[in-house]
């Protein structure tokens, strides 16, 4: 790894000073009260050099070796752990620069490989290093020669997207997590002072939710500024941070649901954010705020061939669904395509999923006794990223049918699917 990697290791020891002085404060403070200035300057020359060679070793027993076959990464100092990650099972590899890491020219490299929860990485290498190996692992993942992958170098990508910052900033405004986390912040302190005058509770309610709050609104500026996404072979490259920068790939073909959200106070500029759920990722955005018809576009890229159904060619429930959900009952409603089954809830924050036929894994009907009473039921489709999207409140009958037709163009669906590979 690079030399600059044991300064990432040697605040472990700090951490778990911190942590013991967290779980016991009163222990803490009296241990510190003891403490004289000669004192403090011998811990503190025995606990830098401590850390700074804990780092060292651990920078020093971590490799990392690419073979045939698979790439091996091995770390641990008392306990040692070897990952072998199988090059076909990679799906994407994700670059991130802290920014500590910008300064100082280094760069981690994540990896999602199918099958797993957790992503393995590489923390830190060189940039053009980690841009090197990032190309070479996608060759090799997409069925490129070992002798060859190295000569491959990165896909050229064509930028499809850009968010500018003023943009960003407005929707974030006219979202109502945004005020809401606020409002809760500046409410409850308040309610608990009242109730019970104490400053310790106040501080320890308001300020996890100004946190919150601070999450909704400015840290989601500074995790999605500058937001690009670019169309290139071995997949949609996202672009993002204004602190720490990601650069982030959507694996071709292993997305399993398309999410188009519309916040009730996004619709007067016809904005909306466009999610993902991909099977063994943990990216979800792809688009955090953009004009429709240019999120449509992108998804056309995610889904080559899908249209996105117009809201009035959505089926919506029967009228007797009132009596199960009253008002709400109208933002449901579904619709399915030769490439897609679509379904819509939600009245002031619209949600629309769209899944491709070749990745349901399975279809189930629900039927709770008050739904039983007035003839209706819920279909729910489950996709291989463990989510489910349910059409909700249809007709007994409808419902039923619906479930053996899916369950049909799922299976041919699957047998039509090309395979899963890279830039091919």
């Amino acid at each position: 790894m690079h030399p600059v990697t044991p300064f990432r290791r040697a605040w472990a020891p700090l951490a778990v000073v911190v942590g013991w002085a967290a779980h016991d404060p009163g222990q803490a403070q009296e241990q510190l009260a003891r403490l004289t200035t000669t004192g403090l300057l011998i811990a503190a020359a025995v606990a830098v050099p401590a850390a700074s060679l804990y780092g060292f070793l651990s920078w020093w027993f971590t490799h990392f070796a690419v073979t045939d076959s698979e790439l091996r990464i091995r770390t641990g100092l008392f306990f040692r752990r070897t990952a072998h990650i199988r090059l076909e099972r990679i799906q994407a590899i994700d670059v991130t620069q802290p920014l500590l890491g910008r300064i100082a020219g280094v760069t981690k490299l994540r990896l999602d490989v199918v099958g797993a929860d957790d992503k393995d990485e590489l923390a830190y290498l060189g940039e053009a290093e980690a841009r090197a190996l990032r190309a070479e692992l996608l060759a090799r993942a997409a069925g490129f020669a070992p002798e060859t992958a190295h000569e491959v170098g990165e896909a050229p990508a064509r930028e499809l997207l850009r968010v500018p910052a003023r943009e960003l900033a407005i929707a974030l405004v006219l979202t109502s997590a945004t005020w809401g986390a606020l409002l809760a912040a500046l409410v409850m302190p308040t309610v608990l002072w009242l109730a019970t005058e104490s400053v310790w509770t106040v501080l320890v309610t308001g300020l996890p939710l100004l946190g919150a709050a601070g999450a909704n609104s400015v840290g989601r500026f500074v995790a999605e500024y500058d937001w690009s996404v670019g169309a290139s072979q071995d997949g949609l490259r996202i672009d993002h941070g204004l602190l720490d920068r990601s650069h982030e790939t959507v694996p071709p073909g292993r997305v399993q649901t398309v999410r188009i959200v519309e916040p009730v106070l996004w619709r007067r500029r016809d904005w909306v954010r466009v999610e993902l759920d991909v099977a063994g990722s943990q990216n979800s955005v792809l688009v955090p705020v953009a004009p429709r018809a240019v999120a449509e576009a992108v998804v056309a890229h995610v889904l080559p061939g899908v249209a996105v159904p117009a809201t009035a060619s959505l089926s919506r429930p029967p009228r007797r669904a009132a009596r199960c959900v009253p008002l709400w009952w109208r933002g449901y409603g579904i619709a399915v395509t030769d490439e897609v089954f679509v379904a819509r809830h939600g009245l002031l924050r619209r949600r629309l999923d769209l899944v491709p036929h070749a990745k349901v894994q399975s279809v189930r009907l629900s039927q709770e006794p008050w739904k039983r009473l007035w003839g209706l039921s819920d279909v729910h489709v489950d996709t291989g990223a463990g989510e489910t999207v349910t059409a909700r409140l249809r007709d007994a009958h409808e419902a039923a049918d619906l479930l053996l037709a899916q369950a049909e163009r799922s299976r041919t669906g699957r047998r039509d699917a090309v395979p899963d590979r890279w830039m091919a």
